[in-house]
């Protein structure tokens, strides 16, 4: 069984390329990067090289891999570089702080508008992190 633990990535060796299973990885002369035979897409190494990077993506974030010396780990991106942290707090802020208030100042004709407009509110950030996630 291969190990999990990253290895150095090696500019002088093909690997397999993490978007296709039977693309190679070509190192591309005089650069810090490899190329896909397959699916023409551009990798990078970064992190002391460790990491590969996906260079041109249309994904919201960089995908990147780790090399275990046999196959390619998936490196997540961080907490703070997701929609996650601002969809919990836009949350936060609406049910902890802006409906009760709503809720205190809104005369009986008015308390549906404003829980109307906080469960739009509320669905707005879910919206965001679904669209975001799915794939």
């Amino acid at each position: 069984m291969q190990s999990q633990k990253p290895e150095k990535i090696d500019f002088n060796t093909e690997y397999p390329c993490p978007c296709r299973r039977k693309g190679r990885l070509v190192p591309i002369t005089l650069t810090e990067a490899f190329g896909c035979d397959r699916c023409q897409q551009i990798f990078v190494v970064e992190e002391n090289g460790h990491v590969l990077e996906q260079l041109s993506t249309t994904y919201p974030y960089k995908r990147a891999w780790l090399w275990t010396g046999g196959n390619w780990r998936v490196v997540h991106p961080k907490l703070g570089e997701s929609y996650l942290p601002i969809a919990l707090g836009i949350i936060f802020v609406l049910v902890i702080i802006w409906l009760p208030l709503a809720l205190k100042f809104a005369n009986g004709s008015g308390l549906i508008k404003w829980a109307m407009v906080a469960v739009l509110l509320a669905i707005l950030p879910a919206l965001m992190v679904w669209l975001t996630y799915r794939r």
